[in-house]
Parts: C-alpha cells; structure tokens; sequence
C-alpha cells in the first residue's frame, strides 16, 4: 500500500482539528463552525452560488489578464529604461495604495456594469506583476548578458536570451500572488459598490443574519477560487524553475543611468514623478465627467483641507485619525516581515512543516477581509489586536512567497561552497543565503508598505471604529466627498514616502554588497 503524501496527511489533521474546535464551540462560542458544517450549509445554499460565483470569476479574470498584461508591459519597459521608472514611479505607487474601499464608490457612479469590478481587479494585480519583471529582469546575470553582447546581440537580443529567461520564475512568482488579489479586488468592488450578483455582493447581503457558517461559506468559495489561480502558478513555477536558476551568484552592479545623470535631469525627473499621480488623476476626473459635488481635483483636496470654512475641524479629524493609524500599521508591518523572513529562511531547514503551513497562509490571504474581520471581532474583539491581527495576515503572505522564492534561486554551487569547508547549515545560510535573499527582502518590503496600510484602515473602516479607516467610512455615511478623497490622498502620500524610504535604504545597501538594486 502506497503512503499517504505528507502535504496531504497535513491538510487532513488540520481538517480534524478545525471538525474539532468547530463542534465543541470552542472558539467564540460557535464563531468558527465546524468544517462539516460549513460544508452542509454550502450544500443548502447550492442554488444561491452559480451566478455569484460567475460574476465574481468575470470580473477578477478579465481584469486579472487586463492588469497582468499592462503590468508586464509597463515592468519590461521600466526595467529596460531606468528614467521611465524614476518618472512613473509615483504613479505605480499611487495605483497600488489606492484605497479600494475609498474609490469604489467613485467608479461605481463614473462606470458602467461590471468596470468598476475590472478596474479594481486589474489595479489590485498590477503592481505586484509589474515589480516582479522588474526585479526579475534587473537580477539577471550580466555575464551572460555580455556573452550576447560579445557575438554582437543588441538591446533586445540581450532581453529576450538573457533577461526575460532569468526574470521567469520571478515573473510567475509574482503571478501567484496576483490570482488572490484580482479574486479580491474584484469582491471588495461588489462589497463597496452594490449589484445584485457576486460574492461580495451576497457576502454584503448575508452580514447582519447571524448566521458564521454562510459566512464561511462564502469565504471558502472564494478562498477555492483564489487558491486555484495560486495553484495553477505554483506548478508552472515548480516545474520550470530548476531550467531557469543560474549557476552562479551575480554580483555585477549595474550603472545608474538617473543617478549619475546631470542635476538638472535629476530634477526634472523628480518634477515629473510628482506630478504624474496627480495629471492622471485629474485627467480621470476631466475625462468622466464626475459632477463635481462627488469629484475632487488636486486643488480641490487643498482648498477641502487648508481653505474652507471647515478646514480645521477636516484637519483636527485628520490628524487624530493619523494618531491612531501609524502605529499599528508600522508594528504590523514589521511584524508580518518578520515573521514571512523566518518563515522563508527557514523552508531550507524544515520544508515539511512549512509545506502544512500554507493552507493556512493562503487562507489569510484569499479569503476576503470583508468576510474574516467579523468573525475575528467575535474572536479577538474590536480592540488592536484585532488590527494587528488582520495587517499581519495581508502582508505576511506576498512577503513569504517572494522571499520564498529568493531563497530557492540560490544557485547550489554557492551554497555547496562554505559547506565544503565545514559550514554547518546555519553558517551557510549566514553566509550565502540570507546576504543572496537581501534583493527579494527588499522586494517584498515594497510589497507589503501599501497593504500594511490598507489592512488597518480595512480593519479600522469594519471593526475598530478608529483611524483613517473609520474616518472614510464614517465620510461616505454624511456624504462629506471632501473628506474621502483627502484621506485616498494621504493613504497614497504615506505610502509613496514609506516606499521611497525603503529604496532609499535598499539602493544603500545593495551598492554596498556589489547587488543590483531594483528601484
């Protein structure tokens, strides 16, 4: 008789334990149901979930492949012309923190049918996409880059031989964590801007019933249909990425085009990185036709917040909500970093716990927050664990499968160097592991900066009754549009300075150890 697979032994034992807990009520009296009964419920809900399940498929596809295909696009070109990254940096940044709760609305009265789900879906894809080519084909090998050059390949001949081959993995990489984003930038869309079929929007219509195992229920659809798109990645990645890895360690550093160009370029550079966010944003604006009572132009935040009669009152709810927002967000932050670094560092070591492990990252991570948070206030409460709670399940995730991925590409030849001369395997991982993961630690760093805040005003906008989450949530009730598009601004401003913080920190670093930096 064959044994029982490990992944599959583990996914069954947690299963038991959660048939457990679940019958016995053990967990905030009956908050959590036991698996079978979520599953019964789904059986006598079957006949609400076929048109919800396919407008929340529609929806998170097509945007899934619109996004992906801008962000592949828009991450060869920035990654072949530093300049352009520099200049749309703002923009890029500007587009991940967008706060989905904030502008769903907004889309949903400027947009037609199921667009504003699209847009949200392929603007919650985007930016993940877009930073895996870049780290992917700015971490290629430059030695085979100059072996094409030597027998006279040119500019694209170098990319697509070299570049586009190593950045794969790193590509598909990306790619994973992407399917869960679309799935719930498409459900936080039905959430926030009504319709009658979607998981969000029967989510939406199931929250004040009482009832967890619905609940659960609707979450573990979406939770199946998020971790399917993971899965179909995970073995594209499984299986090409020992014909991708390098041999070598790269150490070549490349030359910085902007960084070494004139101050004057610099400037203008910098000129135009701050002023694209808000041309787009105001070309939006113009190009809609928003009424103006809804919309708010660049100016119009200003004169909101600095200028009109209720100036003060807007700035004494900003600043406390400030107060109570970055705090958390930064302990979250760091937390969930943390926590994803060991987590990766250590796949090397016990790759068989970290494999029963992810069943549960991935749940945290697909399952939507408009559907976990009000389970977890019957576990944690309405306090800052809560918070915490929720920000680190956002940022963990992306975090540990990029720095995952880090630690796999490796090459085996640097890893089998110090063990040579007697390294143990933690002396290796000191040595060689950890200094070679630095570019992806960064990476996923940059990652995790917008969501770590979008998890607390998340948590914050359903739960605490605190901080920027609540301040929008309570804006959108008085229809005070002023307000909304302030805090959508100040959300995206503390992102862009977080981000710019980071690479800051990371140019630094990397130029020192000889690595590329991918900024």
């Amino acid at each position: 008789m064959s044994k029982v697979p490990k992944g599959l032994r583990n996914v069954v034992i947690l299963l038991l334990i959660w048939e457990f807990t679940g019958r016995l009520d053990l967990v905030a009296s009956g908050a959590l149901p036991g698996f079978s009964e979520i599953l019964t419920r789904l059986w006598e809900d079957r006949a609400d979930y076929p048109r919800h399940i396919w407008a929340t498929l529609y929806a998170s596809g097509l945007g899934f492949l619109i996004g992906n295909s801008i962000a592949l696009i828009a991450g060869v070109s920035f990654a072949m012309s530093p300049t352009l990254l520099r200049l749309f940096r703002g923009v890029n940044i500007a587009v991940f923190a967008l706060p989905p709760i904030a502008i769903a609305p907004i889309l949903v009265l400027t947009l037609s049918d199921m667009t504003p789900r699209i847009v949200l879906a392929a603007l919650a894809v985007y930016f993940v996409t877009m930073t895996a080519t870049v780290i992917g084909i700015s971490q290629s090998d430059g030695r085979a880059s100059d072996l094409v050059k030597a027998y006279g390949g040119g500019r694209w001949q170098v990319l697509w031989l070299v570049q586009l081959r190593s950045a794969l993995p790193t590509v598909i990489s990306g790619l994973k964590i992407a399917a869960p984003n679309a799935v719930l930038g498409a459900i936080l869309a039905e959430f926030g801007g009504g319709g009658r079929w979607g998981l969000g929007a029967y989510l939406l219509g199931s929250l004040g019933r009482g009832e967890p195992d619905r609940l659960w229920g609707i979450g573990l659809v979406a939770t199946a249909i998020a971790g399917l798109g993971y899965l179909f990645f995970a073995l594209i990645s499984r299986r090409l990425l020992g014909s991708t890895r390098a041999v070598t360690l790269n150490t070549a550093t490349p030359v910085g085009e902007v960084m070494n160009a004139p101050p004057l370029k610099r400037l203008i550079m910098l000129i135009g990185a701050i002023s694209l966010p808000f041309l787009f944003w105001w070309g939006f604006i113009m190009f809609t036709g928003v009424p103006a009572m809804v919309a708010k132009t660049p100016v119009g935040v200003v004169e909101y917040l600095f200028f009109d009669k209720t100036a003060p009152v807007a700035q004494a709810k900003l600043l406390q909500a400030l107060s109570e927002t970055l705090p958390i967000t930064f302990a979250g932050m760091a937390a969930g970093i943390g926590f994803a670094f060991l987590l990766a560092i250590s796949t090397r070591l016990f790759p068989n716990a970290i494999r029963a492990f992810m069943p549960v990252a991935l749940v945290t991570q697909t399952m939507p927050l408009v559907a976990l948070t009000p389970l977890l206030v019957l576990i944690f409460g309405r306090g800052t664990s809560l918070t915490l709670w929720v920000t680190i399940s956002v940022t963990f995730f992306p975090a540990f499968v990029t720095l995952a991925q880090g630690v796999a590409l490796v090459p085996r030849s640097a890893k089998d160097l110090p063990r040579a001369y007697g390294a143990s395997a933690w002396q290796e991982m000191r040595m060689v592991t950890i200094p070679a993961s630095l570019p992806y630690l960064f990476a996923s760093t940059r990652l995790t900066v917008p969501r770590a805040l979008l998890g607390v005003m998340i948590a914050e906008w359903l739960a605490t009754g605190r901080g920027l989450g609540n301040l929008l949530n309570q804006s959108r009730g008085y229809l005070d549009f002023g307000m909304i598009w302030t805090v959508a601004f100040v959300s995206v401003l503390l992102s862009v300075v977080l981000y710019q913080l980071v690479v800051v920190v990371e140019r630094r670093v990397l130029q020192h150890l000889g690595m590329h930096t991918a900024e």
